[in-house]
C-alpha cells in the first residue's frame, strides 16, 4: 500500500485536470477571486485594454500613432513610420520580445501568462466579470447549468452569450483598428460588402474565434493549443519564481478541530486555492502545466490564512529551492546570460533606432557605360548614375543634387523621377557633367549633396571615372 501512495500523489501529472480519462471535458466554475493581486491585476489589464481601445484613434499629424499593417508591410511606431526597408529592425524587435518572454520565464515564470496576455485578460477581466454577473458566482453557475431549459436559464444564457458576442465584436474591431488603422475600419463600416470584401470578412473570422475562445475554449486555449505553455516545463528549473505552495509549511494539512490538540501544518485543506482556479488544478500539487500564475490562489489562501489567524504565504511567489531551502536566488548563471544576451540586442536595436534617418539614398556610377564627351560641347565629359532615394516621411519632397567638390559641375535628369511622395521610393538617371579641365585622374572621387527643403539630408560620395589630362582616355 505504501508503495502505491507515491504513485497516487503524482497521478495529478497523468491527465489534464479539465479532462476526464475518456477524453470529455470537465467545464471549470471558477470562484470569483478578490485580494490584493487581484486588484493589481484589475489595474493592469484595465491599463492594457485602455491601450488595446483607444490607442488606434490617436493621430499625429494626421496619421495613426501606431499601426501594424502586416499585410500592407506598413508599420507606424510611435508617429514614425517603417517600411519593407526596415525589416531588419522588426527581426530585431521580435527576437528580443521572444527572449524577453523566456528570460521572465527563466526567472519569473509564467508571469507573461498571468499578468499580461491577452487570453487571460480578456477572460477574467471581461467574459467572465460579465459571467458573474448575469449568472452568478460557481456555485450558481453549476445549479443553472444543471436545471432544465426554462424561462429563466434561457434568458440568463441568451442574455450572456449576446453580450458575449457583442464584446467579441468589439475586440476584433479593435484589432483590426490596429492593422488597417481607423480609417480603413471606419471605411469598413461606411461602404457595401462588395467594396470591402477582404477587411469584412477578416472581421467576422477575428469576431468568430474570439467569441469561441472565450464562451467554450476557454482554459483549454492555454493548456492545449498555447505552445508557450508547453515550453514551460523545457524554461523553468528549481530557481524560478513561481507560484508555489509551501508544503514544509502547509503539511500536514487537515482541518481544525476545537478542543483537540493537532500536530498539523498551516493548511486546513478548505480547497479555496482550487476553487478560484481558473485551469481547475490543484497548487498544493506542484508546479504544473496548466498553471498560467493568475495568483487567484495566493489571494484565496491569503484570506483564509487571515480569518484563522496564521500568517500569509503559505501559497506565493518562489521558487523550488526557496521552498526547501528559505534561501531566495534570482540571478543564476542562466538568467544572467539571458539578461546580458537581451541587453546586448536591445542596445543594438536602440542604436539602430536613433541612427536611422528620414531618407535613405543611394547614387551609383551605371555598370559598363564609359565616360561621354558632351555634343557640341568637348570641353566636357559626362557619367551616368543610378540614383535610388527612400522616403521615409509623411511629406511629399523634391530632392536636387548637386556636385559639391567639384567646380562648374552639373547634374541633369535623364530618365525618371526625383519627386519622392510620401513613403515612397523614387528611381532615377542623371548625368554628372564635369568639365574636362577638372578631372585630374582616371578616377576622380566626387561628392553629390542632396537637398530637400532648403536642407542637405545627405551627402553621397562616389566616383567619376574620366581621361587623364595629356593621356588617352576614355570616350
Amino acid at each position: 500500500m505504501n508503495n502505491e501512495e507515491p504513485d497516487k500523489k503524482e497521478e495529478f501529472r497523468d491527465h489534464l485536470a479539465t479532462v476526464t480519462e475518456k477524453g470529455e471535458r470537465i467545464w471549470v466554475y471558477p470562484k470569483k477571486p478578490k485580494g490584493k493581486f487581484y486588484r493589481l491585476r484589475t489595474i493592469v489589464a484595465t491599463i492594457l485594454l485602455a491601450i488595446l481601445f483607444l490607442v488606434p484613434f490617436i493621430k499625429v499629424h494626421g496619421h495613426p500613432l501606431m499601426l501594424l499593417d502586416i499585410l500592407g508591410r506598413k508599420f507606424i511606431l510611435f508617429g514614425v513610420s517603417f517600411g519593407p526597408h526596415d525589416f531588419h529592425l522588426f527581426v530585431l524587435a521580435i527576437i528580443g520580445g521572444i527572449i524577453s518572454i523566456f528570460l521572465f520565464t527563466v526567472v519569473y515564470g509564467r508571469i507573461f501568462c498571468g499578468w499580461l496576455c491577452p487570453q487571460t485578460i480578456f477572460m477574467e477581466m471581461l467574459f467572465r466579470k460579465v459571467e458573474y454577473l448575469i449568472e452568478g458566482d460557481a456555485n450558481k453557475q453549476k445549479a443553472l447549468d444543471k436545471r432544465p431549459w426554462d424561462g429563466e436559464k434561457i434568458f440568463k444564457k441568451g442574455l450572456k452569450h449576446i453580450i458575449f458576442a457583442i464584446m467579441a465584436f468589439a475586440i476584433a474591431n479593435a484589432l483590426l483598428a490596429w492593422v488597417i488603422g481607423v480609417d480603413g475600419l471606419k471605411e469598413l463600416v461606411s461602404k457595401p460588402i462588395s467594396e470591402v470584401t477582404g477587411k469584412f470578412i477578416a472581421m467576422v473570422v477575428f469576431s468568430g474565434v474570439i467569441y469561441i475562445f472565450y464562451a467554450y475554449l476557454r482554459e483549454q486555449v492555454c493548456t492545449l493549443i498555447c505552445p508557450y505553455g508547453r515550453l514551460q516545463g523545457v524554461m523553468l528549473d528549481p530557481t524560478s519564481i513561481v507560484i508555489h505552495y509551501d508544503y514544509k509549511r502547509g503539511e500536514p494539512r487537515g482541518k481544525i478541530k476545537k478542543g483537540q490538540e493537532q500536530n498539523l501544518g498551516d493548511c486546513i485543506d478548505c480547497h479555496q486555492c482550487v476553487d478560484v482556479c481558473p485551469t481547475g488544478i490543484d497548487i498544493r500539487n506542484g508546479t504544473q502545466l496548466e498553471c498560467v500564475n493568475c495568483t487567484a490562489c495566493i489571494d484565496a489562501c491569503d484570506d483564509v490564512m487571515t480569518k484563522i489567524k496564521r500568517p500569509t504565504g503559505l501559497i506565493r511567489y518562489a521558487s523550488k529551492n526557496e521552498i526547501e531551502t528559505g534561501v531566495r536566488k534570482i540571478f543564476t548563471p542562466k538568467a544572467i546570460a539571458y539578461t546580458v544576451f537581451l541587453s546586448l540586442l536591445f542596445a543594438l536595436i536602440v542604436f539602430l533606432l536613433s541612427t536611422r534617418s528620414d531618407y535613405e539614398l543611394s547614387i551609383v556610377r551605371t555598370a559598363g557605360i564609359m565616360a561621354i564627351e558632351q555634343p557640341g560641347d568637348s570641353t566636357k565629359i559626362s557619367n551616368l548614375y543610378d540614383v535610388n532615394i527612400i522616403n521615409k516621411t509623411f511629406d511629399r519632397v523634391e530632392p536636387t543634387l548637386e556636385v559639391e567638390n567639384i567646380k562648374n559641375a552639373q547634374v541633369k535628369l535623364v530618365s525618371g523621377s526625383l519627386t519622392l511622395e510620401p513613403e515612397s521610393v523614387a528611381e532615377a538617371q542623371i548625368f554628372v557633367i564635369v568639365p574636362k579641365d577638372e578631372i585630374k585622374q582616371l578616377n576622380t572621387p566626387i561628392e553629390i549633396a542632396v537637398k530637400a527643403n532648403g536642407k542637405v539630408i545627405d551627402v553621397i560620395k562616389t566616383s567619376f571615372l574620366g581621361k587623364v589630362r595629356g593621356k588617352a582616355g576614355l570616350k
